[in-house]
């Protein structure tokens, strides 16, 4: 009960950007001192911050693309190859920005006919050393801190895309906040190519579980994949089973 308090605590303040403790004492009937302690843990995640009287949004907890690159790396490698071998010939698929997808360039040199739909500036450079791979930019405005490209240009050229595999980025996972991500910008990129999706897969290491960020982009429930590196947490294979989303470990 705590931790799902906690989760739906943090979604709270995120969707208001800056709430009084007073007020969630009285949303979430518990005592100040009980919001204290659960505020106190929320913190430690990044996503929000203490100011007076209150809590808010954290806008500065998107950590830089080059740092969050080297987090993890060799397991995100593991993720993004065994991403990469449900990827055929001829398909259309979408490449999302994240230090995760960023790494299936290399083990998709070998396809054939394959377009690729990216707004990941990393994985374009990366790419241009395969010749085969066909490379469609989304455009847009260039976000430096993700290395990604997003605005209105970016979600017009998507609209008229049909893709057939969307594989996206996370840098966080709940069962009650679903997929998220640190940026507004982006968000709306990562929820059109989920719309515009025949399968989703998300993929993402374990440190992503019980981690809830800005913005939702799709619920857990919304996706066919998950691609990660561990067994996720019991309460995840339970709703994982339940929506029959296909659970990938990689190796």
């Amino acid at each position: 009960m705590k931790s799902t308090r906690m989760n739906q605590i943090e979604e709270y303040v995120l969707e208001n950007n800056t709430v009084t403790l007073d007020k969630l004492t009285d949303i979430f009937k518990v005592s100040k001192n009980t919001i204290r302690r659960d505020i106190q843990e929320l913190i430690k995640r990044g996503n929000i911050k203490k100011v007076y009287g209150g809590v808010s949004v954290n806008f500065n907890s998107l950590v830089p693309f080059n740092e969050r690159q080297i987090k993890n790396s060799s397991c995100k490698t593991l993720i993004a190859k065994a991403a990469s071998n449900f990827v055929n010939d001829g398909d259309i698929i979408f490449i999302d920005s994240g230090t995760t997808t960023v790494n299936m360039v290399d083990f998709l040199k070998d396809k054939n006919n394959l377009t690729i739909i990216t707004n990941n500036l990393i994985f374009i450079t990366n790419s241009t050393k395969y010749e085969n791979l066909n490379i469609i930019s989304t455009g847009g405005t260039l976000v430096r801190e993700t290395n990604s490209f997003a605005g209105i240009d970016s979600l017009n050229l998507l609209k008229n895309y049909n893709i057939n595999k969307a594989f996206m980025a996370t840098t966080g996972i709940s069962t009650t906040n679903g997929i998220t991500n640190s940026s507004p910008l982006e968000g709306e990129i990562k929820k059109m190519a989920v719309k515009k999706s025949n399968k989703v897969f998300v993929l993402a290491d374990y440190s992503k579980f019980d981690v809830c960020s800005l913005i939702t982009y799709c619920n857990l429930s919304d996706i066919d994949y998950l691609i990660t590196d561990k067994t996720p947490p019991s309460e995840y294979v339970d709703f994982i089973k339940k929506n029959m989303i296909n659970l990938i470990i990689s190796e």
